[in-house]
């Protein structure tokens, strides 16, 4: 009899402190929470007159050009990978910037990709195209538009107007085989796997970053960062 009550006692002590040692192992990761990196900064915002910004939002900015409908692939993943997941978060929005004289086209694109629902967070800007140059020029990519003024990637830009994605895209087989450092500065809306599992898991790092700043639970690593885009762009 005196048997069974230590047996049952050594099994109730152990389910209470199972738990208990899940949450101290769980600590450590919360407490070594890394933010999505700060890739470059100084993106150019909207004129003055414009109704949409990118300034105090989160947002993910696309350029499909003159020929929105070629881009429909593109904006059907955006809208069902990226859109879909988001729009219940403060402040988040998807830009996509046209050309001027394509607005009926773009008209078109948005009933494909928005057949059963509003997009109230999804906007179109139409700008020249010198503006649009200057403004994809503010942003960190190695690539130029096509002869549409589009592209095939998108980029996410914070509330500070600062790119944000990877500057060490590699995973750990990667750095255990020490393979060189790859940066992760845009998303390709064509690739499937980049925007459903990168750019998801950014994006929620950065909704999670704002979250606990407004908690003031944030620890600030401004300077390592800014130390480590000027080693970048160097």
């Amino acid at each position: 009899m005196k048997k069974e009550k230590i047996k049952r006692y050594l099994v109730l002590t152990v389910l209470f402190f199972l738990p208990v040692a899940f949450l101290l192992i769980l600590y450590p990761s919360t407490h070594n929470y890394e933010p999505l990196e700060i890739v470059h900064n100084q993106v150019k915002d909207f004129s003055a007159s414009s109704e949409v910004k990118l300034k105090d939002h989160i947002t993910v900015l696309a350029f499909f050009g003159k020929r929105p409908i070629e881009k429909a692939i593109a904006g059907s993943n955006l809208k069902e990978l990226v859109y879909d997941k988001f729009k219940g978060f403060k402040k988040f929005q998807i830009v996509v910037v046209g050309q001027p004289g394509s607005e009926d086209e773009y008209d078109t694109f948005n009933k494909e990709i928005a057949k059963f629902e509003e997009l109230k967070f999804w906007h179109y800007v139409f700008l020249p195209e010198g503006k649009t140059k200057e403004l994809y020029a503010s942003l960190k990519y190695d690539q130029d538009l096509d002869e549409n003024l589009s592209s095939e990637e998108v980029f996410i830009i914070d509330k500070d107007l600062n790119q944000r994605g990877r500057l060490d895209d590699r995973d750990e087989k990667d750095i255990e085989a020490k393979k060189p450092i790859t940066q992760l500065l845009t998303y390709n809306t064509i690739e499937v796997s980049d925007i459903k599992n990168k750019m998801s898991d950014d994006m929620r790092i950065l909704f999670t970053e704002y979250r606990q700043k407004r908690k003031g639970k944030f620890q600030n690593s401004d300077s390592r960062r800014a130390n480590d885009l000027k080693q970048i762009d160097e």
